[in-house]
Protein backbone atom coordinates (compact mmCIF):
# COMPACT_ATOMS: atom_id res chain seq x y z
CA UNK A 1 0.00 0.00 0.00
CA UNK A 2 1.37 3.34 -0.83
CA UNK A 3 2.18 5.78 1.91
CA UNK A 4 -0.33 8.09 0.69
CA UNK A 5 -2.87 5.70 1.04
CA UNK A 6 -1.40 4.82 4.41
CA UNK A 7 -1.74 8.39 5.40
CA UNK A 8 -5.67 8.61 4.46
CA UNK A 9 -6.23 5.58 6.06
CA UNK A 10 -4.90 6.91 9.40
CA UNK A 11 -6.37 10.09 9.14
CA UNK A 12 -9.61 8.42 9.18
CA UNK A 13 -8.82 6.46 11.85
CA UNK A 14 -7.16 3.26 11.18
CA UNK A 15 -4.74 2.65 13.72
CA UNK A 16 -3.23 -0.09 11.88
CA UNK A 17 -2.52 1.85 9.12
CA UNK A 18 -0.66 4.69 11.24
CA UNK A 19 1.36 1.71 12.86
CA UNK A 20 2.76 1.05 9.34
CA UNK A 21 3.83 4.58 9.03
CA UNK A 22 5.53 4.21 12.74
CA UNK A 23 7.34 1.10 11.66
CA UNK A 24 8.17 2.92 8.41
CA UNK A 25 9.90 5.55 10.57
CA UNK A 26 10.52 4.73 13.80
CA UNK A 27 13.81 4.02 13.12
CA UNK A 28 15.21 7.27 10.91
CA UNK A 29 13.10 9.04 14.13
CA UNK A 30 15.68 7.40 16.79
CA UNK A 31 18.59 8.07 14.83
CA UNK A 32 18.12 11.23 14.73
CA UNK A 33 16.98 11.74 18.03
CA UNK A 34 19.49 10.06 19.77
CA UNK A 35 22.19 11.60 17.84
CA UNK A 36 20.35 15.49 18.94
CA UNK A 37 19.70 13.84 22.47
CA UNK A 38 23.07 12.00 22.85
CA UNK A 39 21.22 9.39 25.30
CA UNK A 40 19.43 6.40 24.13
CA UNK A 41 16.24 6.89 26.78
CA UNK A 42 15.76 10.44 25.91
CA UNK A 43 15.85 9.62 22.28
CA UNK A 44 13.48 6.72 22.76
CA UNK A 45 11.25 8.99 25.00
CA UNK A 46 11.24 12.06 21.97
CA UNK A 47 10.61 9.45 19.81
CA UNK A 48 7.48 7.81 21.52
CA UNK A 49 6.57 11.77 22.17
CA UNK A 50 6.61 12.37 18.63
CA UNK A 51 4.63 9.17 17.54
CA UNK A 52 1.70 9.99 19.68
CA UNK A 53 1.85 14.14 18.80
CA UNK A 54 1.92 13.08 14.96
CA UNK A 55 -1.36 10.70 15.69
CA UNK A 56 -3.25 13.38 17.52
CA UNK A 57 -2.22 16.01 14.82
CA UNK A 58 -2.63 13.69 11.45
CA UNK A 59 -5.52 16.12 10.48
CA UNK A 60 -2.98 18.69 10.13
CA UNK A 61 -0.57 16.84 7.49
CA UNK A 62 -2.17 18.22 4.47
CA UNK A 63 0.37 16.18 2.04
CA UNK A 64 3.54 15.98 0.77
CA UNK A 65 6.53 14.82 1.92
CA UNK A 66 5.45 12.63 5.44
CA UNK A 67 8.63 12.00 6.24
CA UNK A 68 9.87 15.75 6.19
CA UNK A 69 6.66 16.41 8.27
CA UNK A 70 7.21 13.36 10.72
CA UNK A 71 11.41 14.42 11.18
CA UNK A 72 9.87 18.32 12.02
CA UNK A 73 7.80 16.71 14.78
CA UNK A 74 10.89 14.97 15.83
CA UNK A 75 13.04 17.72 15.56
CA UNK A 76 10.87 20.07 17.68
CA UNK A 77 10.78 17.67 20.27
CA UNK A 78 14.16 17.21 20.99
CA UNK A 79 14.39 21.18 21.02
CA UNK A 80 11.52 21.54 23.60
CA UNK A 81 13.34 18.91 25.76
CA UNK A 82 16.72 20.30 25.37
CA UNK A 83 14.93 23.87 26.26
CA UNK A 84 13.07 22.02 29.19
CA UNK A 85 16.59 20.64 30.58
CA UNK A 86 18.17 24.07 29.23
CA UNK A 87 21.77 22.31 28.90
CA UNK A 88 23.89 21.97 25.82
CA UNK A 89 23.05 18.03 24.07
CA UNK A 90 26.03 15.87 22.54
CA UNK A 91 25.84 14.05 19.60
CA UNK A 92 27.50 10.71 19.51
CA UNK A 93 28.59 9.88 15.93
CA UNK A 94 28.72 6.19 16.74
CA UNK A 95 25.42 4.19 15.25
CA UNK A 96 24.42 1.73 17.46
CA UNK A 97 24.02 -1.96 16.90
CA UNK A 98 21.03 -4.37 17.63
CA UNK A 99 22.25 -4.58 21.45
CA UNK A 100 22.05 -0.89 21.87
CA UNK A 101 25.76 -0.92 21.64
CA UNK A 102 27.51 1.92 20.14
CA UNK A 103 30.00 0.97 17.06
CA UNK A 104 33.42 2.81 17.77
CA UNK A 105 34.55 3.09 13.79
CA UNK A 106 31.27 3.48 11.77
CA UNK A 107 31.86 3.18 7.86
CA UNK A 108 31.90 6.80 7.26
CA UNK A 109 34.51 7.84 9.40
CA UNK A 110 36.79 4.86 8.65
CA UNK A 111 38.73 3.83 5.91
CA UNK A 112 38.44 -0.48 5.28
CA UNK A 113 42.16 -0.20 3.66
CA UNK A 114 43.81 1.78 6.69
CA UNK A 115 46.31 -0.17 8.69
CA UNK A 116 45.89 -0.36 12.49
CA UNK A 117 47.84 3.15 13.60
CA UNK A 118 45.59 5.01 10.56
CA UNK A 119 42.24 2.84 12.69
CA UNK A 120 43.66 4.01 16.20
CA UNK A 121 43.92 7.54 14.44
CA UNK A 122 40.81 7.15 13.08
CA UNK A 123 39.02 6.19 16.40
CA UNK A 124 40.17 9.28 17.77
CA UNK A 125 39.63 11.60 15.18
CA UNK A 126 35.70 9.75 16.13
CA UNK A 127 36.34 10.75 19.47
CA UNK A 128 37.55 14.58 18.31
CA UNK A 129 34.89 15.19 15.75
CA UNK A 130 31.85 14.32 19.08
CA UNK A 131 33.44 16.77 21.11
CA UNK A 132 33.50 19.38 18.43
CA UNK A 133 29.98 18.56 17.28
CA UNK A 134 29.28 19.40 21.42
CA UNK A 135 30.24 22.57 21.19
CA UNK A 136 28.22 23.50 18.23
CA UNK A 137 24.90 25.13 19.02
CA UNK A 138 21.78 23.47 18.75
CA UNK A 139 20.40 24.99 15.45
CA UNK A 140 23.69 24.00 13.85
CA UNK A 141 24.40 20.80 14.95
CA UNK A 142 20.86 20.00 13.88
CA UNK A 143 21.92 20.81 9.92
CA UNK A 144 24.91 18.63 10.45
CA UNK A 145 22.84 15.84 11.72
CA UNK A 146 20.65 16.18 8.71
CA UNK A 147 22.35 16.37 5.74
CA UNK A 148 25.81 15.30 6.78
CA UNK A 149 25.17 12.37 9.34
CA UNK A 150 21.73 11.00 7.64
CA UNK A 151 22.21 12.09 4.27
CA UNK A 152 19.21 14.85 3.30
CA UNK A 153 19.50 16.85 0.41
CA UNK A 154 19.33 20.62 1.33
CA UNK A 155 15.61 20.82 0.64
CA UNK A 156 14.31 17.90 2.51
CA UNK A 157 16.47 19.61 5.46
CA UNK A 158 14.88 22.81 5.26
CA UNK A 159 11.29 21.12 5.10
CA UNK A 160 12.34 19.18 8.37
CA UNK A 161 13.33 22.65 10.47
CA UNK A 162 10.96 24.56 8.97
CA UNK A 163 13.31 26.89 7.54
CA UNK A 164 14.31 28.61 4.10
CA UNK A 165 16.67 26.61 1.62
CA UNK A 166 19.19 29.59 2.68
CA UNK A 167 19.35 29.42 5.96
CA UNK A 168 19.98 25.56 5.70
CA UNK A 169 23.37 26.54 3.24
CA UNK A 170 24.31 29.26 5.68
CA UNK A 171 23.77 27.16 8.81
CA UNK A 172 25.35 24.09 7.20
CA UNK A 173 28.54 26.55 5.91
CA UNK A 174 28.77 27.65 9.05
CA UNK A 175 28.99 24.46 11.39
CA UNK A 176 31.12 23.05 8.95
CA UNK A 177 33.69 26.11 9.50
CA UNK A 178 32.84 25.36 13.02
CA UNK A 179 34.07 22.14 12.94
CA UNK A 180 37.26 22.54 11.02
CA UNK A 181 38.44 25.35 13.11
CA UNK A 182 38.32 22.91 16.19
CA UNK A 183 39.28 20.00 14.69
CA UNK A 184 42.82 22.06 13.96
CA UNK A 185 42.91 22.32 17.80
CA UNK A 186 43.59 18.50 17.66
CA UNK A 187 46.53 18.88 15.89
CA UNK A 188 47.91 15.50 16.79
CA UNK A 189 45.17 14.03 14.26
CA UNK A 190 45.87 16.97 11.89
CA UNK A 191 46.30 14.87 8.63
CA UNK A 192 43.43 12.69 9.71
CA UNK A 193 41.63 15.77 10.29
CA UNK A 194 42.12 17.45 6.85
CA UNK A 195 40.84 14.29 5.24
CA UNK A 196 37.65 13.96 7.04
CA UNK A 197 37.24 18.15 5.92
CA UNK A 198 37.14 16.73 2.51
CA UNK A 199 34.83 13.89 3.52
CA UNK A 200 32.70 17.06 5.05
CA UNK A 201 32.56 19.30 2.31
CA UNK A 202 32.40 16.69 -0.59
Amino acid sequence: MEESTLVQYAQAGDLTAFNRLVLEYQDLAFSVAYRVMGESAAAEDAVQDSFIKAYRSLDSFRGGSFKSWMMRIVTNTCYDELRRRKRRPTIPLEPMTSDDEEIESPKWIMDPGESPEDFTIRAELGEAIQECLSRLSADFRMVVVLVDVQGMDYSEAAAVINSPLGTVKSRLARARRGLRDCLRGFSELLPTAMRFEDELIA
